[in-house]
């Protein structure tokens, strides 16, 4: 089984708008805790036991989390402006800064601005030689990174917000990948957007025949405006007390 799990939390959020000028969006509460402590909650009851986050804006903010809650999760704390500044920067990032601790493993990547079911978390718990990436249906994917898959499932690549329709399946960020996605982070450039994406990774995977999509079968939430307070709360308070 796939105990490791890297959790990418080193962004401000600006989304979030004057809610994360003083902590990081993570830290935003919901339902009277901090949104990421659902995130853990939830990874550690799908059976992920060592978390490895990699942290940056006002980390202090994130070591102090850690510390309330030092008793319910096992996490080592990577920060991300130590190892490679503050000017660089994108979603490939956060698997650069935690090679180290993942050499030679599979593991679960996620974003920590997101929250997934226990369900879809231990489905992606998978063994095999393969990358898996999570999509999910939408009605408007033209705003999202879709996925291009073949009939076999096996992912063509993703198109970050196609001008032309290529599917619905949208990218949901939840990934499993192999030791061998190490193989490829040097190989990719800086972006339009000058940024280091994470998708072009996958799609160096992709076009080896690597990487599998799986859909998600339960919730997808992102945690990135002020509105998504509330669908948070409404989710949570919608689900069985334990």
């Amino acid at each position: 089984m796939i105990k490791k799990v890297l959790i990418s939390a080193a962004g401000r959020g600006s989304r979030m708008l004057d809610l994360s000028k003083d902590k990081p969006k993570h830290l935003i509460e919901a339902n009277g805790r901090p949104f990421l402590y659902y995130v853990l909650s939830n990874l550690q009851a799908a059976g992920f036991e060592e978390m490895i986050m990699v942290v940056g804006y006002k980390k202090e903010f994130m070591e102090n989390f850690l510390k309330t809650y030092k008793n319910d999760f096992k996490i080592t704390l990577v920060n991300q402006f130590d190892i490679l500044g503050e000017d660089r920067y994108g979603t490939a990032c956060p698997l650069e800064c935690a090679k180290d601790l993942l050499k030679g493993e599979s593991f679960l990547a996620i974003y920590g601005d997101n929250l997934y079911a226990v369900g879809d978390l231990k489905r992606f718990n998978i063994e095999d030689d393969y990358s898996y990436i999570a999509g999910l249906p939408h009605n408007h994917p033209e705003n999202y990174g879709v996925l291009a898959v073949d009939k076999n499932g096996f992912l063509e690549r993703v198109v970050e917000k196609p001008t032309h329709p290529i599917g619905n399946l949208i990218n949901t960020g939840l990934y499993k990948f192999t030791p061998e996605v190490f193989k490829y982070l040097d190989k990719i450039d800086i972006s339009p957007r000058g940024e280091y994406e994470l998708t072009d990774v996958i799609n160096l995977l992709a076009s080896q025949g690597k990487v599998k999509a799986l859909d998600l079968q339960d919730i997808w939430l992102d945690f990135g405006r002020p509105e998504d307070i509330k669908k948070v709360e409404d989710y949570l308070n919608s689900q069985p007390s334990k």
